[in-house]
């Protein structure tokens, strides 16, 4: 499915190159950019190795991405041993390492090499429903490989569209919009709101959206999300009201071992939306916590997923043995 089409938006984020981007303040950025490019194309089992060394590094440490992930871990799986959970926090950390200096290969590669390098499960749930003119948008759990699928079908001349949330680094920034829609697609902020996201899937474009970080507790629903409870966006149902599409939960992985990309694509959910905001946000976690008891170290343990409590504690700062 190729075709020609115009997917400029005046309501879609369009970051543009500016000419303040080459003063001295952003050379940093500008090194690190034009680093990464040669050392993208270097042997995975280099990357794998010098991301293995710096997640040691960075799971001794008390503080920053390892205790965050050791604080999540200890609330969704209790009952695990510290080892095991200290040997995920070494296998997120290193999976996350090893697709960050093979980041840039995503832009620098052709169509071809991406085709050749993702291994999808399950297309057939997307295409039979697209083959049948019905609106769809997936449920996009956050791993590491996670806008890999989304450039995928674009790749393939399907309409995209996701919502971000722009970088304090506007160059960075730039950057990065530029490889997510490098095949096309239409990229809409978080800060602008929801309304243009839903007329643009009203508009046939596919629908690509992470909805499990914490956006705080008025904006969510307290459900269950493995062994804790988790302040839960609940969109999803009402996106599928609101744009009559079919909600399809994918999951994202990325090989260490061949470099290659694996993405798994579900069944849409049944009898979905539900009859309440809490059951919707709640079949989106199972979804979650299901995928994460098979591959852990895929998804984003670092993030502060649990940061609005109940009670209002902060849970980060919290002590958790090793």
């Amino acid at each position: 499915m190729k075709e020609t089409r115009n997917d400029f938006d005046p309501k879609a984020y369009n970051p543009e190159f500016k000419w303040c981007f080459l003063a001295p303040k952003f050379w940093s950025t500008w090194l690190g950019i034009l680093f990464s490019i040669p050392f993208s194309f270097l042997p995975i089992a280099l990357h794998r190795k010098l991301a293995s060394y710096a997640a040691r590094r960075i799971s001794s440490k008390s503080r920053g991405q390892a205790q965050r992930a050791r604080v999540n871990l200890s609330y969704c799986y209790p009952e695990m041993p510290s080892t095991k959970r200290e040997e995920i926090i070494s296998q997120m950390l290193t999976t996350a390492g090893t697709y960050l200096m093979r980041f840039p290969l995503l832009t620098l590669r052709s169509r071809k090499w991406l085709d050749k390098n993702t291994i999808v499960n399950g297309l057939e749930h997307f295409t039979a429903l697209k083959e049948d003119k019905q609106n769809v948008i997936f449920l996009v759990p956050h791993t590491w490989s996670v806008d890999v699928f989304a450039m995928l079908l674009a790749s393939k001349g399907y309409p995209m569209c996701t919502m971000v949330k722009s970088q304090k680094n506007q160059l960075s920034e730039w950057a990065m919009s530029k490889q997510r829609k490098h095949y096309g697609g239409r990229l809409y902020e978080r800060s602008g709101g929801i309304k243009p996201f839903i007329k643009a899937v009203n508009d046939g474009y596919t629908g690509y959206f992470l909805p499990d970080q914490d956006h705080g507790p008025n904006k969510s629903v307290f459900v269950d999300f493995c062994a804790t409870t988790k302040a839960t966006l609940p969109v999803m149902g009402f996106l599928a009201k609101a744009t009559k599409s079919k909600i399809i939960p994918l999951w994202t992985e990325f090989n260490t071992e061949s470099g290659k990309f694996e993405i798994d694509v579900y069944p849409a959910l049944a009898d979905f939306p539900t009859d309440s905001p809490e059951n919707d946000a709640l079949a989106m976690n199972r979804f979650i916590a299901q995928c994460c008891e098979d591959k852990p170290e895929q998804y984003m343990w670092n993030l502060k997923l649990l940061l609005s409590q109940q009670d209002g504690t902060y849970i980060y700062d919290n002590p958790v043995s090793n």
